[in-house]
């Protein structure tokens, strides 16, 4: 299977803008195909990977990152899971100048959004693109007037975002129950959070906190849901998915496989 176009690589296309895809940004004849453009400015979205210096040189006005938090908190490679972790209130997009560092870069431009109960990984990385692709379009006016100026980031108040580890996704029984809940969020859609039931992993897509005690793991059944005793209250679980099988609701889940005395997640 080929890959698809990108939608940016598409307008170009349909709009007869060069398309450069270099296999690597580490080889100076590909930094230099960029440079004999004599860009004004360098945009960057996710890309995931620190430019040589030689592009970050290469446009009049810079390289400029479209970076998914209110920087100087979560720098790195996944901002929006973090802050669903964190419990985050808020959170946003920075319009910030690339450097060596990783997403060390002055601030040019910040926007904020609240983080709602209800969203995910999914639907925040959706809003945050609308209120970047916003921003960089306001930004890139406002440079080119002079009318906006780079503030360094603060030293206090900085946090990484390190990738998410597979690890991660298992779900700790040993935790307090929101903690899990934000869990299923910041990794749904994916790679999505998981449980262990009679020694098969069982992913846990949707879920809330409800009162509930027991041994941390226990689960019974309560109106078509699972709930599952946690370090503090419980999570009641309503759609899930076995490996290799579809997603279910709870109550079919349930249906086919009645909870046997004592089940427990590990």
């Amino acid at each position: 299977m080929l890959p698809a176009a990108t939608p940016v690589a598409r307008f170009a296309a349909a709009n007869g803008l060069p398309v450069i895809k270099p296999s690597t940004l580490k080889s100076a004849p590909e930094v230099e195909r960029v440079r004999a453009l004599r860009p004004d400015a360098l945009v960057v979205a996710a890309y995931g990977l620190l430019l040589p210096q030689g592009l970050l040189d290469a446009g009049r006005r810079g390289a400029l990152n479209i970076h998914a938090s209110l920087l100087p908190r979560w720098r790195g490679a996944a901002p929006i899971q973090r802050a669903i972790l964190a419990g985050d209130a808020e959170t946003g997009v920075s319009i910030m100048q690339m450097e060596a560092g990783l997403d060390t870069g002055a601030v040019l431009l910040q926007k904020r959004i609240p983080i709602g109960a209800q969203d995910d990984a999914g639907t925040l990385h959706d809003k945050l693109a609308v209120l970047g692709a916003d921003a960089i379009v306001e930004a890139l006016a406002a440079i080119d007037a002079d009318r906006l100026r780079p503030t360094p980031q603060p030293a206090s108040g900085v946090s990484y975002a390190a990738k998410i580890d597979k690890r991660e996704t298992r779900l700790d029984w040993s935790r307090p129950a929101i903690e899990l809940e934000r869990a299923v969020r910041a990794f749904r859609p994916a790679p999505g959070a998981y449980g262990l039931l009679d020694g098969a992993p069982l992913k846990i897509w949707r879920a809330e906190v409800v009162d509930g005690a027991g041994a941390p793991g226990a689960v019974r059944q309560r109106e078509q849901k699972l709930v599952i005793a946690c370090a503090d209250k419980a999570l009641a679980v309503s759609e899930v998915q076995r490996a290799g099988g579809r997603r279910l609701s709870a109550a079919e889940f349930l249906h086919g496989h009645p909870l046997a005395p004592g089940a427990r997640f590990a």
